[in-house]
């Protein structure tokens, strides 16, 4: 069972071909078999079978003289030499229905022709052939009648048709044959007007004759019909914009039709009439609107102006033509469409459009207060209207039918200026707005002041429109120019005392400036003077001098110092310090003063004034041959030189100090007394004082003799016979004085104690002062010689001397 499983594993039978009465198959080569067997059994027919014998190098065969449309049960077995099946396998396989017969074949369309025939039992479909030489075209079709389309035109073909089911296919019928009839004429159709339409075609294959037939394709009217041998015809009189219906077909030279074309064709339309143009002045467009046409699907409207050409398409009556150009003459027509073509385009109507804005504009101040608005002239512009608006909100206008308008202005203002046309269309566009600003008014209140010998400082009001201020100072030669947006300016760098006239102007960055303000006079204030020197011309006495290029000035002239202030007036060029105390330093400057102002002061220039002398001057006669001098601080004074000078001879000295002694004096001499009291910068005041005279010389010669029991004489050399002197002894035991008679140069004392040791000095006497203490003062011991004056014994000078 296994082997024989696996023979019939290996053993197979597959069908290639069926038709109604045969069946074709083959099989693979089964190894062992030296013929193969194959019976066809019916399956639904009683005793009807086939058996067929083929070798073992036949591997395929057919089953023939089979009963059509009949489902056959196929063994087939692979048998050895022996006789012994090797091995089998069975399938079922249907025949092909039964060969149809074509009852016709005709052809009514050029590209197809029609079959009919009787129905074959048991056929699911139909396959129609039509052959035309070599080529040929199949179609399958489940009954009667079947079309094989997509034939040539006026082509004889070879009709044949099998029979189907699932089994296969039949056997082709006998064939029958038929001709396809002549193509439709392909129309080329159109309206060359509103009332005709032109149909032309191309030749056509074999045909004799053409006819065509146009109506209108709603049925009104009649239908007319033309048959000719050309190509081409014309319907005339026909109604415009009306949809029409063309029939063509061709004949051959037996009458026989060939296929129709049909066409569906509009005649074009009648112009549009009752054309009306009405213009947008807003929006610059015109809307164009008429009497529909009969027949029109669709409308232009053409605006031509020169070259330019607008246009505007619509299906409906009326349409709006944008973009037209202001200043322009345009020609509206309009023309009608539909599939056809379009109509005559209407009788052109007139449009002009609103004039242009207004240009090359030109806005000036022909003269201060007075504005001149100037345009170029534009087409079409019948008249036009100037608006001027200021910054405040009045507006004025102008209306004129020139090109030029005239306005009163005010400084300082802002004003709106636009420019119209106009015509009958209307108002022009809105053209170039200008804002012109007009200079601004001059400053008012304007007041100038000088402050200094070379700044003036000018004020004014604030005025309409202006943004900047420039202040101008003509004079000297020169211009001096301040820049500022406040109301004030201080103007510098100015010449002293000279005159400027000083002018205001105000400026605005769109006009600039009035330049008619008026000028206001102002001189600066006078030039510094320039002290040259000055000169001592007495003790508290000085001159000041100067230079000044001052026209007409007072000058003043002060003196400051610790001392206080002192002060001279003058006209010219010099003036006159007095009563300057001594021993003071001074800064001397001068101021120059006019209407106009003050100077700045001069430099100051240092002043000394020389030291003053000492009130108090004492002279003190230390020794005989020394004097002291002293004196007062001398204000201003550092040192001192002091000389006490007579015909015997000079003393001088040269200190710091207020005091100073002096030697080499001579006794008894008349000296002159002066005093130099020198500042630290070497200033020098020579002071003159009394006269100085030294004190009598004191005698000399000094000797003490014994006179009598007690008493004492003093002798000594007077120096001068006019002297009188005076002696003094002084001990221990007492003090004794002596004046002689004037002329005598000796003294006596009567009782004087002896024993004791006396100190004797002998000075002159004056009526100035008291005596001089400085003379030589000598010792002398008086010795007692019982109760009386003993010796005389000199002993020497005193420790001092």
């Amino acid at each position: 069972l296994i082997v024989i499983f696996f023979l019939f594993l290996g053993f197979s039978v597959s069908i290639y071909d069926v038709t109604s009465r045969s069946i074709c198959l083959r099989w693979p080569k089964f190894s062992g078999a030296s013929s193969y067997r194959v019976t066809a059994t019916a399956v639904n027919t009683v005793g009807h079978s086939l058996l067929a014998h083929f070798s073992d190098v036949t591997l395929k065969g057919s089953l023939t003289s089979l009963i059509p449309n009949t489902i056959y049960a196929i063994l087939a077995e692979a048998i050895d030499k022996n006789g012994i099946i090797l091995a089998e396998t069975q399938i079922m396989q249907s025949t092909a229905p039964d060969i149809p017969v074509i009852d016709q074949a005709y052809s009514k369309v050029s590209n197809s022709i029609t079959v009919e025939w009787r129905a074959v039992p048991g056929a699911t479909s139909y396959l129609l052939t039509a052959q035309d030489g070599d080529s040929f075209i199949e179609i399958v079709v489940t009954k009667s009648p079947g079309t094989v389309m997509g034939l040539k035109p006026a082509t004889l073909y070879r009709i044949t048709i099998r029979s189907i089911n699932s089994g296969g296919k039949s056997q082709p019928s006998p064939f029958r044959k038929a001709k396809t009839v002549l193509a439709a004429p392909v129309l080329s159709v159109s309206s060359p007007s509103c009332d005709s339409i032109a149909v032309s075609w191309k030749a056509v294959y074999l045909a004799a004759g053409f006819s065509v037939f146009l109506m209108r394709s709603d049925g009104l009217g009649r239908m007319l019909k033309e048959n000719t041998t050309n190509t081409s015809l014309i319907f005339t009189n026909l109604d415009p914009g009306t949809l029409y219906t063309i029939k063509a077909y061709a004949w051959n030279v037996n009458g026989i039709p060939g296929d129709d074309f049909t066409y569906n064709q509009r005649t074009s339309p009648n112009a549009p009439a009752d054309v009306q143009v009405a213009f947008n002045r807003g929006a610059l467009r015109a809307i164009v609107s008429w009497m529909p046409a009969e027949g029109a699907l669709s409308y232009s409207v053409t605006a031509s102006s020169g070259l330019l050409k607008l246009k505007c398409n619509t299906s409906s009556a009326s349409c709006v033509v944008s973009s037209l150009q202001c200043g322009s003459e345009y020609y509206v027509s309009v023309t009608a469409y539909n599939d056809a073509g379009s109509s005559k385009p209407t009788d052109a109507v007139s449009l002009k459009t609103i004039p242009c804005a207004p240009v090359n504009i030109s806005i000036e101040e022909d003269e201060p207060g007075h504005l001149l608005v100037s345009w170029s002239s534009v087409n079409f512009g019948h008249y036009y209207m100037v608006f001027v608006k200021s910054d405040d909100g009045l507006e004025v206008h102008c209306n004129t039918s020139h090109t030029q308008c005239h306005f009163q202005s005010d400084c300082g203002f802002t004003y709106v200026i636009s420019v119209f046309a106009y015509n009958k269309a209307g108002q022009s566009p809105l053209g170039d707005v200008f804002n012109y600003t007009t200079a601004p008014c001059c400053p008012s209140d304007l007041r100038a002041a000088a402050v200094s010998s070379h700044a003036v400082q000018v004020t004014w009001a604030a005025v309409r429109g202006a943004e900047l201020y420039q202040t101008r100072a003509a004079g000297g030669g020169g211009l001096e120019l301040c820049n500022g947006t406040a109301t004030a300016c201080t103007l510098s760098a100015l010449r002293c005392d000279t005159r400027y006239d000083v002018t205001v102007y105000a400026f605005s960055e769109a006009r600039g400036s009035n330049m008619s303000c008026v000028s206001k006079a102002v001189a600066t204030a006078p030039c510094s003077p320039e002290i040259k020197n000055i000169s001592k011309e007495a003790r508290s006495v000085v001159s000041v001098h100067w230079q000044s290029n001052n026209e007409e000035a007072t000058y003043i002239v002060t003196a400051r110092g610790e001392a206080g202030l002192w002060h001279c007036t003058s006209s010219g060029t010099s003036c006159t310090l007095i009563n300057l105390p001594c021993g003071s330093t001074f800064s001397v400057s001068a101021i120059a003063r006019s209407p106009a102002g003050q100077s700045l002061p001069s430099y100051s220039v240092p002043l000394e004034t020389a030291p003053c002398c000492p009130s108090d001057l004492i002279l003190t006669q230390v020794t005989q041959s020394v004097t002291n001098i002293s004196w007062s601080v001398g204000m201003g004074a550092q040192t001192y030189v002091t000389t006490l000078e007579s015909p015997k001879g000079q003393a001088k000295c040269h200190t710091l100090q207020n005091y100073c002694l002096l030697g080499c004096i001579t006794c008894g001499t008349n000296y002159t007394v002066s005093l130099k009291a020198i500042s630290e910068t070497g200033l020098t005041s020579s002071c003159t004082y009394q006269g100085y005279s030294s004190s009598a010389c004191c005698p000399s010669g000094v000797k003490l003799y014994r006179l009598g029991n007690n008493g004492i004489r003093v002798y000594w050399q007077a120096s001068d016979e006019k002297i009188n002197y005076s002696t003094d002894l002084h001990g221990s035991k007492g003090n004794f004085t002596c004046s002689p008679s004037s002329g005598l140069s000796h003294c006596d004392i009567t009782e004087i104690p002896c024993g004791d040791v006396y100190t004797v000095v002998v000075s002159p006497v004056t009526d100035k002062g008291p005596k001089l203490t400085f003379c030589p003062k000598k010792l002398y011991s008086v010795t007692c010689s019982g109760s009386s004056v003993g010796m005389v014994i000199y002993r020497g000078k005193t420790n001092a001397e």
